[in-house]
């Protein structure tokens, strides 16, 4: 299934032929260079795409529509995650990397859109750093994820993506045959230096 058009504005950062190529999907309100630092401090030398999400909300750029805080446009989130996968092996293509380790980084609204395509389109993106993330869609589609593999930080104290939706999530990757590794940190809606940690170790044990 192909979403909408799968052309997104990005930006591409050549890299070393031995690294993982990144996948940096912003939170709400970013942009295409916010996780670059990041993501140079998980992998220094990996090439990283960038794109930018396609949905505005108050001007702030987003990855999907919502009808509430906390509350997704289900619809939305499987036709924009759709549109995500299709630009991802699209960008495999055009950037030579098609048999290369691809892993998203995301955090808030781009670690959801993540969760989503993982879900939906574990052929296009099976490995993911999650941070701040919940579950986005109202119920996991039936969809074998053996071979996924994903790594979920969330605080212990975020009114965003509280931790039982967060732990819907880490359920429902479970139950469809992914490995999920999850940590916890004490603080809210954000990366922390553990959670950092947790990422790089987690890069590290293939």
């Amino acid at each position: 299934m192909r979403g909408a058009d799968s052309t997104l504005r990005h930006r591409f950062h050549p890299g070393a032929e031995d690294a993982p190529v990144l996948l940096l999907l912003h939170g709400t309100g970013g942009g295409p260079d916010d996780l670059v630092g990041l993501a140079r401090e998980l992998s220094p030398t990996a090439p990283l795409i960038a794109p930018a999400g396609p949905v505005t909300e108050r001007g702030a750029a987003r990855w999907f529509r919502r009808l509430a805080e906390g509350v997704f446009d289900t619809a939305d989130v499987i036709a924009r995650a759709h549109q995500l996968a299709d630009f991802v092996d699209d960008a495999r293509r055009r950037y030579r990397l098609a048999d290369r380790r691809l892993i998203a980084l995301g955090f808030s609204n781009g670690a959801n859109i993540a969760a989503a395509v993982a879900l939906l389109r574990p052929a296009s993106l099976r490995e993911a750093v999650l941070f701040s993330a919940m579950m986005p869609l109202s119920e996991a589609p039936e969809e074998s994820l053996s071979g996924s593999r994903l790594l979920l930080s969330n605080g212990e104290q975020d009114p965003m993506a509280p931790l039982p939706a967060a732990d819907r999530l880490v359920t429902a990757l479970a139950e469809n045959s992914a490995q999920v590794s999850t940590h916890r940190h004490p603080g809210g809606h954000q990366i922390t230096v553990t959670g950092l940690q947790a990422a790089r170790d987690w890069l590290t044990d293939d």
